[in-house]
């Protein structure tokens, strides 16, 4: 059935109704530990979608995240699109087969498993200030050696797997003499790569294209990579070796690297809930980097679909989103809302995202990826910084300040007075008294909302909503 932006999602208030159109311009919760960020809205919202029969992508940091969007399923009746992508499961995707020949625009193009690698490889990075991360010379290095690698590895096998990779990147040699040894060519994967593109050229299997990233690659090799310094080199190595060999590890290597593929990003797209069970709790940086490495390739999946064909909207849920953003989130949310992805991501505080987009230095990324996230949800909270960001968002208005004076004794007087002034409609410390749930708050959950084209927008910039986790 065609899916209507103007369909009401959610009714606020038995008043407002906030649409599939809010939705798709994604959502930012935020909200203190123990504030009902989870259990209130955000379990509202993933009801909701589920109902409505979206697709999505779950990703996990704590262990219960699986059970909690179990039982989200069962209670919708959608158990039978969950997908829970665990090594005990026997869901698997070959990510590097998905991006060589998967269908489409740009399908086969190495710049797609660069880009995908490198982001990995960056994210990582982020919450470090290393010269690696930070220097355009080394960002422009690691580039070249994993084009040039995946190049190497396509043009002799016509093939590319992790395997392959790994064995051509650890035995470049280290100097130019190396290949004037004819048993170079015989004992070395580098040299077998390039014994079997020689053998190809010799025999006329090249074509024009191949034969050109062949001189280019190896000019690479031998020119610019071959020759450098043992230090410049070793970083270069490090970084991408580093991320190969995590790649090769279980249980990474058999969910996402082995030959199996039985599901893929566009499973969303057909109302499947791909939910990543690697919990960062569990699995710690190995969980963190392949659970963004899938969101990135799912990202840009969503973003190839054809909306005319299949309108049905997908979600993108992060809870502790912190662990899980990467340098295209600004660009990819801003074109979300064509591709009809709903985003929706949870954290505690603005901290949480400043700690792991480059500190005090990531202030205006933060800044910006925060502006593309349409709707706001504030929950209780006790720090300061969260707190005014959201009293600036929601702004100021004229406010009566009433004033008077008392004059005690024989000659008693009293004066008042009124006069305006501008003040926050909703001061920072207020929510730090927004109710939290549990019994004690008969379940009962504040929360409020901002967001742009606000249906309330004629009496207010914001809404008090309440949230029943029951």
């Amino acid at each position: 059935m065609p899916y209507n932006l103007e369909s009401p999602i959610l009714n606020i208030g038995n008043k407002y109704s906030w649409t599939l159109r809010n939705a798709v311009e994604g959502v930012q919760i935020f909200g203190g530990i123990g504030s009902g960020k989870t259990s209130g809205s955000g379990k509202m919202l993933a009801i909701k979608y589920l109902q409505a029969g979206f697709g999505g992508l779950v990703l996990s940091v704590k262990p219960d995240e699986r059970k909690l969007w179990e039982g989200y399923c069962r209670e919708t009746g959608r158990t039978n699109d969950l997908i829970i992508v665990h090594p005990d499961n026997r869901h698997r995707f070959n990510f590097i087969d998905y991006e060589m020949n998967r269908e489409g625009a740009g399908a086969g193009l190495t710049e797609n498993l660069v880009m995908v690698l490198k982001t990995v490889i960056n994210a990582g990075e982020l919450q470090k200030k290393t010269l690696a991360s930070n220097d355009a010379f080394w960002d422009n290095a690691l580039d070249m050696l994993i084009f040039n690698v995946i190049d190497l590895c396509q043009l002799a096998y016509e093939t590319v797997t992790l395997k392959q990779l790994i064995s051509i990147a650890q035995s470049i040699p280290e100097s130019p003499e190396k290949l004037k040894d004819p048993d170079f060519f015989l004992k070395n994967e580098f040299g077998k790569a390039l014994f079997e593109i020689k053998l190809k050229r010799d025999e006329k299997r090249l074509s024009l294209k191949q034969m050109r990233i062949y001189e280019n690659a190896e000019n690479y090799f031998l020119s610019n990579f071959i020759p450098l310094n043992e230090r410049t080199r070793s970083v270069i190595e490090h970084s991408f070796l580093g991320l190969l060999f995590q790649l090769d590890r279980d249980p990474v290597y058999s969910l996402f690297c082995s030959s199996e593929n039985n599901f893929k990003p566009e499973d969303s797209i057909g109302g499947k809930i791909i939910f990543i069970d690697l919990p960062i709790k569990y699995y710690d940086k190995v969980g963190r980097g392949i659970q963004i490495l899938f969101k990135y390739i799912w990202q840009r999946a969503m973003e190839r679909r054809n909306v005319a064909d299949n309108d049905r909207p997908v979600f993108l849920w992060a809870d502790e989103a912190q662990n899980f953003i990467h340098e295209h989130d600004i660009d990819y949310q801003a074109t979300a809302r064509s591709a009809r992805v709903c985003t929706v991501y949870l954290t505690q505080n603005m901290p949480n995202y400043f700690a792991h987009m480059g500190g005090d230095s990531g202030k205006y990324h933060v800044q910006s990826f925060l502006g593309t996230l349409g709707t706001k949800i504030f929950h209780a909270n006790t720090d300061n910084s969260t707190n005014q960001y959201a009293s600036d968002l929601i702004g100021k208005d004229m406010m009566i300040a009433q004033s008077g004076s008392k004059t005690m004794g024989k000659n008693y007087s009293k004066t008042t007075g009124w006069s305006e002034t501008r003040d926050y409609l909703v001061r920072p410390e207020q929510f730090v008294f927004l109710r939290t749930g549990g019994a004690k708050n008969h379940y009962i959950v504040d929360g409020i909302m901002h967001c742009q084209d606000a249906p309330w927008k004629e009496e207010n910039s914001y809404h008090l909503a309440f949230f029943n986790q029951k």
